[in-house]
C-alpha cells in the first residue's frame, strides 16, 4: 500500500473515533471539558491498537511467543476496561453530581458495562494484530518476489552470456572451414558475421527486442550457412508477421536454427532446412523442419548445450506461456521443432518490469 494512503487512513479513522462523542451531544450542551473527558474511550482504544500494532504483534506474536502476547494483552485489556468504566463514572460524578435522573448501576450492570468495554478493547487489539500480520506477510511476499526476480534475472543473464561464446564458436568454425577452399566466400561470411555481432552487442542486452530485428539476425545466420552449403541442400526461411511492433526475448531461436543446420544437412545426399516464423498480436510461432542425419556414436562434437539453453530461457522468459514440441518423425527422416509462445505481450511486459527493478 502507498505510504501516504496508509497514513491518511490511520488519521481519518482516528479523527472519526475522536469526533464521534460529538454525534451524541446534539442538544445536550456538552462543554469542552465534558468532550475531552469523553475522549478517554477512543484514546484507550488507540493505546490498545498501536500497542499491538507496533510492539506486541511484531515482538511476541510474529516471534512465536504467543503465551506472552496473550498474557500481556489480557492484562492490558482487562485493566483498561475496568479503568475506563470507573473513569466514566467519575465523569458523571463531576458533571451530574446531584441529578435526580442519574442512573446508579447495580453489581450485575457494572459487570456487563465493564465486559462491554473489555470486548471493545479486545476487538481493537485483534484488528491491530490482523493488520500488522497482513503487512508483515505482504512485505515478506514482496521481498520474496524481489529476490526471485533478481535470481531469475541473474540466471537469464548467465544464460545469455553462455549463448554468445557457444554461438560464436560454431560460426567461427564454419568460417574457418570456408577459408580452406573459398577465400571470397569466407570474406562474405565475415561480413555477415559482423552484422550478427552488431545485433549481439547492441540489442542482445535488452530483455525484449523487435521481432523484425531478431528475424534479420536469423536471416544473416541463414545466409552465412548457405555460403558453404552444397546446392543439394534446400534452405527456406519464411516470415509472416502481422505487425511491426511485435517483440521477443533476443536470440531465443538461434540455437534451434543452429541445430537444424548441424543435423539437417548431408554433404552427399539431398537434404533440407525449412524455417518459418509467424506472429500476431497474441502468438509467436517458430517452426523448423529439417532432414534428419543424427551424429554417429563416435562423433562427440557438441553437447546439446544449445537446446538446453533454449528450454531454460523459455522457462524463465515465457513460463506457462509457451509450448515446445520436438522430435523425429516415425520414419526417422525428418526432425520437427515447433515453439508456440502465447500472450507474448504480457510476458515481455514482465521481462521489462523485472529488468527495471
Amino acid at each position: 500500500m502507498n505510504r501516504r494512503l496508509k497514513y491518511f487512513l490511520h488519521v481519518a479513522f482516528w479523527a472519526f473515533m475522536f469526533l464521534s462523542p460529538l454525534t451524541y451531544a446534539r442538544g445536550t450542551g456538552m462543554t469542552m471539558a465534558q468532550y475531552v473527558m469523553n475522549c478517554m474511550s477512543p484514546l484507550l482504544l488507540m493505546v490498545v491498537f498501536y500497542t499491538n500494532y507496533f510492539w506486541l504483534t511484531p515482538k511476541y506474536f510474529v516471534a512465536g511467543k504467543h503465551r506472552y502476547f496473550l498474557l500481556i494483552n489480557a492484562i492490558m485489556v482487562i485493566s483498561l476496561g475496568i479503568a475506563l468504566h470507573y473513569w466514566m463514572d467519575f465523569t458523571v460524578d463531576i458533571f451530574q453530581p446531584s441529578s435526580s435522573q442519574r442512573y446508579t448501576p447495580n453489581a450485575i450492570d457494572t459487570f456487563f458495562f465493564i465486559l462491554r468495554d473489555i470486548i471493545n478493547l479486545a476487538i481493537f487489539a485483534t484488528a491491530a494484530t490482523c493488520i500488522a500480520l497482513a503487512q508483515q506477510w505482504y512485505w515478506a511476499d514482496q521481498a520474496r518476489s524481489r529476490a526471485e526476480a533478481a535470481r531469475t534475472d541473474a540466471e537469464l543473464s548467465n544464460l545469455r552470456n553462455q549463448i554468445n561464446p557457444h554461438f560464436l564458436l560454431n560460426t567461427l568454425n564454419n568460417i574457418y572451414a570456408l577459408t580452406a577452399f573459398d577465400t571470397a566466400k569466407a570474406q562474405e561470411a565475415i561480413q555477415e558475421l559482423s552484422k550478427m555481432l552488431r545485433h549481439i552487442l547492441y540489442d542482445y542486452q535488452q530483455p525484449a527486442v523487435p521481432l523484425q530485428d531478431e528475424v534479420e539476425f536469423i536471416d544473416n545466420y541463414v545466409k552465412l550457412m548457405k555460403i558453404r552449403l552444397p546446392e543439394s541442400v534446400e534452405v527456406t526461411f519464411e516470415v509472416n508477421a502481422s505487425k511491426s511492433d511485435i517483440t521477443i526475448a533476443p536470440m531465443i531461436f538461434i540455437s534451434l536454427v543452429e541445430n537444424a543446420f548441424k543435423h539437417g544437412v548431408s554433404p552427399t545426399e539431398p537434404s533440407f532446412v525449412h524455417i518459418t516464423i509467424e506472429a500476431d498480436d497474441q502468438n509467436i510461432i517458430c517452426d523448423l523442419r529439417n532432414s534428419n542425419y543424427p551424429k554417429a556414436a563416435t562423433d562427440h562434437s557438441g553437447h546439446g548445450i544449445g537446446l538446453q539453453q533454449v528450454q531454460r530461457r523459455l522457462e524463465l522468459a515465457y513460463f506457462e506461456h509457451y509450448t515446445w514440441t520436438k522430435g523425429v518423425t516415425t520414419d526417422g527422416k525428418e526432425y520437427h521443432s515447433r515453439i508456440h509462445i502465447v500472450d507474448w505481450k504480457e510476458s515481455n511486459r514482465k521481462l521489462k518490469s523485472e529488468n527495471n527493478k
